[in-house]
């Protein structure tokens, strides 16, 4: 029973997560045999002031 954790920035419609969501089963259940029913996908947005890269939040460095 694989388990999926996709991390990224908020801001994604709700038709871009659910192709996310779709793809990321499909290629699960493609590269490990598990059935799709058996795959649980999960979403952690977060906000660009939780996030950083190279000492910076993403939130001071981008409009």
């Amino acid at each position: 029973m694989p388990y999926v954790t996709v991390k990224m920035l908020e801001g994604r419609t709700d038709d871009q997560k659910r192709d996310l969501v779709e793809k990321v089963t499909g290629a699960v259940s493609e590269t490990t045999g598990a059935p799709r029913e058996k795959i649980t996908v999960f979403i952690e947005e977060m906000n660009g002031g939780n996030y950083a890269v190279n000492g910076e939040r993403h939130s001071d460095v981008t409009p």
